[in-house]
């Protein structure tokens, strides 16, 4: 099983807040500035590398060719300079996982976009994304299991990265599309993803529940990336600061969370308070 010998493994936390703050505009595609602003998202995964990051997400969350239409860039181009631009700041230290994130329509019958184009979409990101270097490919903020299974089996059929799974779930315990803990589970591991798990949503003390019910239907390495609490619309922070965070995830460990990191508002100082408390477990 993946990770078997390692007791914690840490993610890295935000990068599109990290990246405006290094100069991202508002309404700007964070991707596309792995081919205008290298140096920035470069700087924001060296910062999580030298936090304590194990694996750092390429910048890459919504490169998908429907998506990135009219920007006058493919997937494949996006995508190539997101991994290698990852893979040099990790220099060895860390591993690289293509960040792969929802599609940003709604599958039928709820939407008008069909499962065989979802899977196309994502089976060309995965191709990108391999053929670029990445050693794990991060399926990040679903809600919709009918598209997380298009993702999942989109990468394990056409590519040899493992598969890193996570969904979004709010405070009932279900997801947006009203997916509940143990089926995704269950479908997840079905599809062939190596770990699975939550991120986005919630601070980590509002998902803990929801994990267990994760981790109580799998034996699959557990995933926990949550928000820093909710952002503060006046100073554009979070509620929840680094050392709160930490101690709020602690508990994670003893249901045995073995990847762990942080999603909206997180910053490389959560990722080193994180790797501090974890540690000392």
């Amino acid at each position: 099983m993946l990770f078997e010998n390692t007791k914690f493994v840490f993610y890295d936390g935000a990068n599109g807040t990290m990246l405006q703050k290094l100069g991202a505009k508002p309404g700007e595609r964070p991707d596309l500035m792995n081919i205008t602003a290298p140096e920035a998202v470069e700087q924001v995964h060296r910062l999580y590398v030298e936090a304590g990051s194990d694996i750092v997400c390429s910048n890459t969350f919504g490169c998908n060719a429907d998506a990135l239409e009219g920007s006058g860039y493919t997937p494949e181009e996006v995508i190539t300079a997101g991994v290698e631009i990852a893979k040099r700041a990790c220099a060895g230290r860390a591993k690289v996982a293509l960040d792969i994130g929802p599609t940003g329509q709604l599958l039928e019958p709820m939407g008008e976009l069909e499962a065989e184009r979802a899977y196309e979409l994502f089976r060309q990101q995965a191709v990108a994304g391999e053929k670029a270097g990445a050693d794990f490919a991060a399926i990040e903020t679903m809600s919709d299991i009918g598209e997380m299974k298009a993702a999942i089996l989109a990468v394990a059929e056409n590519t040899k990265l493992p598969v890193l799974a996570t969904m979004t779930f709010d405070k009932s315990g279900r997801t947006f599309m009203g997916c509940t803990p143990e089926f995704f589970a269950e479908t997840a591991e079905a599809c062939g993803a190596a770990a699975i798990g939550i991120n986005c949503s919630l601070e980590p003390s509002e998902m803990l529940q929801t994990a267990s019910r994760i981790a109580a239907a799998t034996k699959l390495p557990l995933i926990i990336k949550p928000n820093a609490g909710l952002p503060d619309s006046v100073t554009g922070g979070y509620d929840t600061g680094p050392a709160d965070f930490a101690a709020q995830m602690k508990p994670y460990a003893a249901i045995g969370a073995k990847l762990i990191g942080g999603c909206c508002g997180t910053s490389p100082e959560y990722i080193k308070e994180l790797r501090r408390v974890f540690e000392e477990i």
